[in-house]
């Protein structure tokens, strides 16, 4: 493809993007990741099932990555195809702390299941006219697990990364079988959820991907789970009656991989159709994990860096904050993430908090951070009102946040906890008479404000 032709693809899928988020969002996520490494973007676990029942969305998917000039890296199992090919030979599953159990009977299928596995996942991104590499050996040096009971199965010992560079230099996506081979040779099986997380240990990539067919960690209802950040909800979490062994043990095997990986470091659990709306929308698709950050309460204004908070407030609002504002708000509470990346800020007005400020900075957009914050304010708040501008995005939010709401010609009011007519009224009166701490933007830039002012 000439670099016209690549240009003008890039141009049609933005405007595709932009049909279910913001230019500024789509903006936004391509320049983020475009500072990356190539091999620093994205580790994508590709199951066995969904190589079964959902090949041409995959496909799609990470074509679609390659033509925004992102290349993931794709490690792949094949669970399903591997029991299916067993049980036709007369070889029944034997597994132990689910490991599957390897004799060397079983590992001339597993080598000929992976190798068929991820050839035709290569071929399929070819059709599409993306580029890809099939690499079935080379990367995972490993040793024997416990060569008595398991057989021919192994453990990642190190990982060698010269042939998914080799990759990606080419502009091709390295698709990775979870084979490996020990130090004299032999071939070994390897778990693919642990082959996947031991190559994220190495490359420390921005985005981890689990694609699956549920498309996300589902809660006690059944729902998917859109976010968690393991720093104010794992203890939460893990204490929760519906949480069963399988997940619960998924959940604390992310929390471990995120804990030494970087800050910024994330895992997204989601379908391979929703793709690129978990990677480029705010509101994403599927679970979206994050280590997260520790919310800090404060309740004066002493032990809050001023400076740091009000940048962080006039990027998020785009607009300038008043001048004397830390000396003019009487600071009920403050709940402030340890790195300054989301904040809320409570005065109380006649007995009641009032949310004066809710900031997120942009780079903590859609990874849970201000919900997360939002839930340790509201835990201790059982009562609230506010008031945002009419065109805020984060209004859908904060109607299903609120107990009612009150359009006026500026703002609207919303509240949760008020009991009776006549406490409404009085906060709603507040927030249409409530000064201004925040200077108007010029021009358009007064449709870009997201919290309430």
């Amino acid at each position: 493809m000439n670099a016209d032709a690549h240009i003008q693809v890039r141009q049609t899928i933005v405007r595709l993007l932009s049909s279910m988020a913001s230019s500024r969002e789509i903006d936004q996520y391509l320049k983020r990741f475009a500072q990356l490494d190539a091999k620093r973007f994205a580790v994508v676990k590709v199951g066995g099932a969904v190589l079964r029942d959902d090949l041409d969305a995959l496909t799609s998917s990470l074509a679609f990555l390659q033509q925004v000039g992102l290349t993931p890296i794709v490690v792949h199992g094949a669970g399903p195809q591997l029991d299916e090919e067993l049980n036709a030979a007369g070889i029944s599953k034997q597994t132990i702390d689910g490991l599957r159990v390897t004799s060397p009977e079983t590992l001339a299928i597993v080598r000929r299941v992976f190798h068929a596995q991820n050839l035709r996942l290569v071929e399929a991104l070819q059709e599409v006219d993306a580029r890809a590499t099939s690499i079935v050996s080379g990367v995972f040096e490993a040793e024997f697990i416990d060569r008595d009971a398991l057989g021919l199965v192994g453990r990642v010992s190190r990982v060698d990364l010269a042939p998914i560079e080799a990759s990606l230099r080419a502009g091709s996506i390295p698709v990775i079988a979870s084979l490996g081979e020990t130090n004299s040779g032999q071939i070994v099986n390897i778990n693919a959820d642990f082959a996947a997380n031991e190559l994220v240990r190495v490359l420390k990539p921005y985005k981890i991907i689990f694609l699956t067919g549920t498309g996300g960690l589902l809660d006690g209802a059944g729902a998917i789970i859109d976010s968690i950040n393991l720093s104010t909800e794992y203890d939460t979490l893990m204490a929760e009656p519906w949480l069963h062994s399988g997940m619960r043990l998924k959940i604390e095997q992310i929390k471990d991989l995120l804990d030494k990986l970087p800050l910024a470091s994330s895992v997204s659990i989601t379908k391979p159709a929703e793709l690129a709306k978990e990677l480029f929308t705010h509101k994403g698709s599927g679970t979206l994990i994050r280590r997260g950050e520790r919310v800090d309460v404060h309740t004066d204004w002493s032990g809050i860096d001023q400076a740091r908070l009000r940048a962080l407030i006039e990027a998020s609002f785009q607009r300038k904050l008043a001048a004397d504002y830390f000396g003019r708000a009487h600071l009920y509470k403050a709940y402030v993430s340890e790195n300054y990346r989301a904040a809320l800020i409570l005065t109380l007005e006649g007995g009641i908090p009032y949310l004066d400020k809710f900031a997120v900075a942009d780079d903590a957009q859609g990874e849970g951070l201000g919900r997360a914050a939002w839930q340790v304010m509201r835990a201790e708040n059982p009562s609230l009102f506010w008031r945002s501008r009419h065109h805020n995005v984060i209004n859908p939010f904060y109607y299903a946040e609120s107990d009612g709401c009150y359009r006026q010609p500026r703002w609207t009011a919303y509240w949760y906890g008020l009991g009776d007519f006549a406490t409404i009224e009085r906060c709603v009166e507040h927030c249409r008479t409530r000064p201004a701490t925040l200077e108007d933007p010029v021009g358009a830039a007064a449709d870009a404000a997201r919290t309430p002012a």
